[in-house]
Formats: C-alpha cells, sequence, structure tokens
C-alpha cells in the first residue's frame, strides 16, 4: 500500500477550511470516516478500481455502500460529493483513509485536544486514569482524551502516546536497557 500522507495534505486541508467554514466539523469528521470506510473494503475496492466505472458512480457507490454507516448523511453534501469527485477525477480515493485521518487532526488541533493511549499491563483505575489525564492536560496545554489499552507483555508499568511523544515507563523497557548496559 503506498503512503498517501504527502498526496492527503492538501484534501484534508481543503476539507478541514469548508467544515470549518460550515461550522460542520464533527459532520465532516464523521462523513470522511465513513467514506474511509467505504473505500477500505475489499469487495468495494475492487468495485471502485472498474475502468467501467464513471467518476459519478463511483461517488454514488461510495454513498450506497456507506448509508449504513455514521456520517452518510454528509453524503448527500454538495460540497462533499465534490471532494469524493475530485478524489475520483484524480484516482485518489483510495488517499480517503488518510485524508480522513489527517482531517481529524487538524480538527484536533483546532479544538485544542488530544488523543492520547495509556497502555498498560493490567486495567488502570479510574480515579487514576484521571491523575494521569489532568497531569498532561497541564504538560501539553490541550485537553486530553485519554484511551487506555492493556499490553499483559509489559509486565508492569506503561508506555503513554500523545502524537510524536512516548513516554516509556514500562517494566519490559526498563529490564530491555538493563540487559544491553549489562551485555556492553
Amino acid at each position: 500500500m503506498a503512503d498517501f500522507g504527502t498526496i492527503a495534505r492538501p484534501y484534508a486541508r481543503a476539507a478541514f477550511d469548508t467544515a470549518k467554514e460550515a461550522n460542520a466539523l464533527d459532520a465532516w469528521s464523521q462523513g470522511l470516516a465513513a467514506a474511509a470506510a467505504v473505500v477500505s473494503n475489499a469487495d468495494a475496492e475492487r468495485v471502485l478500481a472498474s475502468p467501467d466505472l464513471t467518476d459519478d458512480a463511483r461517488v454514488a457507490l461510495i454513498a450506497e455502500v456507506g448509508a449504513a454507516l455514521q456520517g452518510a448523511e454528509l453524503f448527500g453534501d454538495e460540497r462533499f460529493k465534490s471532494l469524493l469527485r475530485l478524489l475520483a477525477e484524480n484516482d485518489r480515493l483510495e488517499a480517503l483513509p488518510e485524508i480522513s485521518a489527517q482531517f481529524d487532526a487538524l480538527k484536533a488541533e483546532a479544538e485544542n485536544k488530544i488523543d492520547v493511549t495509556l497502555v498498560s499491563a493490567t486495567s488502570v483505575e479510574p480515579d487514576v486514569a484521571q491523575k494521569i489525564t489532568q497531569a498532561l492536560e497541564r504538560r501539553l496545554g490541550r485537553q486530553v482524551a485519554l484511551k487506555i489499552e492493556i499490553d499483559e507483555k509489559l509486565l508492569g508499568g506503561a508506555i503513554i502516546r500523545a502524537e510524536d511523544m512516548v513516554i516509556d515507563g514500562s517494566v519490559r523497557t526498563r529490564l530491555e536497557r538493563l540487559t544491553q548496559t549489562l551485555i556492553a
């Protein structure tokens, strides 16, 4: 699969600007996620790749298949259909998942929010999660949406991931560092 980061950037920015102007960031986020889910489906991907389909037919297919998904209301919006049509015309429908991800990053930045993942070896008590959230909000200066994942391979401790920041306080990593120190 190709890296669509660079390709997606201008489309995500244009979608973001359009959605912000219409005060519809949430709707566009959901609509892009729905369209991305459709084009990521292996069956839909094969049909969309058919040379017999026109660009308008590709857009209609995405809207029809995605009709049951959250965010499908946006498929009726003319500006959203124009974006899908432009992507179809430029053979960029495959970039929709990355466009959706970049749009959500722009949305989070505009709303001063950040998604943080806390990976722990065991379940995290709600009061501990709340304290971690508050500490991260102070450190990052943004509203934190904390998602907790369990990874029993960590043995103990935790790893915190927020965009390009990683705080690794896992026992496994500490043991690996100790092993490297002893070997060296």
